[in-house]
């Protein structure tokens, strides 16, 4: 299978493309419509759907954990004149072959809504599985670029339910897959892909485990930070960034340890999806392409594997960039120096992992030092290769990529 990311002619034009200075010409700016809170399924809402649907036929993907919820927006929807049929075989991670599966399930049933409620990879399934029921033509999904001309929505329309508060995804235009004969993560992007619907209900997001309330929300966070990093990010992003920032410094800490904190539950799922908005708009960087290829090799939960590498990649930034220093202002982090502020910055964020019970090295994930170096020539390739690295405000070599490896699975401080 062939990658849309490494294809040399892209390597040479997205860095420009990307660059403040070419987006300062021209910038768009996409958006789902968000409709939030604990009664954000009503009525109101099922005739919005009901306006743009008129077969009304409604296919909703979930998993199994989130199959309960689905059932309550199954019903809400049925309300509304919709016929439904539910799809409750998405598997974590998004495999490509799940994701065909689904596809081809749609096709069969020929919906004209499609309703994704679950976490980042149930929603990211459904946005893959949509290009399988409007595009059969489309065989390789890993071909599929931000510039391809996809041509959605003529079959259908995407809403997307979270019950999750970190992946950001039923509010962004990409869609992170698994090809698990090579162990590896692909991310597709192209704004077709954005969903039409974005509704946020609080309660769906309770009964998360304080494991994966934790992991979910540094995922979230490293969206945030590395929005603010990237050479793509303007007024806008920076505005929506820091604001999710400051709310997941504020309540996930209350989210992991009281899970039925409603305030809690509800702020951090608006930042999650201000989140997604903004890096959606301005790209994650190094967080991601790293976590992506350690969770691809080490089967590390997505939100743990990109949020223990946002101290060390702030670090690496650190020498051309002091972006940094706006969400030290917004955290109110204060140092006489550059250096003092970005190490009150980095010893902020590792308090926040601590009160998480977040480790702060890959060594005290459980990795193997032999499995780690057995591993090193795939993990320095998947993260040079990952679109996310285009977004890096500082361009990386395979050499300090896999410096950069090393140092956090000893927890040293990045210094070059």
């Amino acid at each position: 299978m062939g990658y849309w990311f490494t294809e040399p002619h892209l390597k040479v034009v997205f860095p420009l493309v990307l660059s403040t200075s070419i987006r300062g010409l021209s910038t768009m700016f996409y958006t789902p419509k968000l409709i939030m809170g604990p009664m954000a399924l009503g009525p109101s809402t099922v005739d919005q759907f009901g306006a743009k649907c008129s077969k009304k036929r409604a296919f909703v993907v979930t998993d199994e954990f989130a199959e309960r919820f689905a059932a309550k927006v199954v019903r809400s929807i049925e309300s509304g004149g919709f016929t439904t049929q539910t799809w409750s075989e998405a598997l974590p991670e998004a495999p490509m072959e799940n994701v065909k599966e689904c596809g081809e399930a749609m096709s069969q049933f020929e919906p004209d809504l499609i309703v994704a409620v679950g976490g980042g990879s149930v929603i990211d399934g459904a946005k893959a599985a949509w290009i399988h029921y409007e595009r059969p033509d489309i065989g390789d999904l890993g071909s599929i670029n931000p510039l391809s001309q996809l041509g959605l929505r003529k079959k259908a329309i995407l809403a997307a339910v979270p019950t999750t508060s970190g992946t950001g995804s039923e509010c962004t235009s990409a869609s992170v897959l698994h090809d698990t004969e090579a162990h590896r993560k692909v991310p597709i992007a192209n704004r077709d892909l954005m969903p039409d619907f974005a509704v946020l209900i609080p309660e769906f997001t309770m009964t998360m485990p304080p494991k994966l309330t934790a992991g979910t929300g540094l995922d979230a966070l490293s969206h945030a930070m590395d929005a603010v990093a990237t050479p793509a990010a303007n007024e806008l992003t920076d505005a929506m960034s820091l604001a999710a920032i400051k709310m997941i410094f504020q309540y996930l800490p209350r989210a992991y340890h009281y899970g039925r904190d409603r305030e809690a539950r509800h702020r951090m799922l608006i930042a999650a999806s201000i989140a997604g908005i903004a890096f959606g708009q301005s790209g994650a960087a190094l967080t991601h392409s790293f976590g992506h290829a350690l969770g691809s090799l080490f089967d590390i939960h997505h939100g743990l594997a990109v949020g223990i590498f946002i101290p060390y990649v702030f670090q690496f930034y650190h020498k051309v960039s002091d972006k940094y220093q706006v969400i030290c202002q917004a955290l109110e982090v204060g140092g006489k120096s550059r250096e003092e502020s970005l190490a009150g910055l980095v010893k902020k964020v590792r308090a926040l992992f601590e009160e998480l019970n977040v480790p702060l090295s890959l060594k005290h994930l459980g990795i193997p030092a032999d499995e780690f170096d057995r591993n090193m020539e795939k993990l320095v390739l998947y993260a040079f290769e990952d679109i996310d690295t285009f977004f890096s405000p500082r361009p990386i070599t395979t050499a300090q990529c896999e410096d950069i490896f090393r140092y956090a699975y000893e927890g040293k401080d990045v210094d070059f």
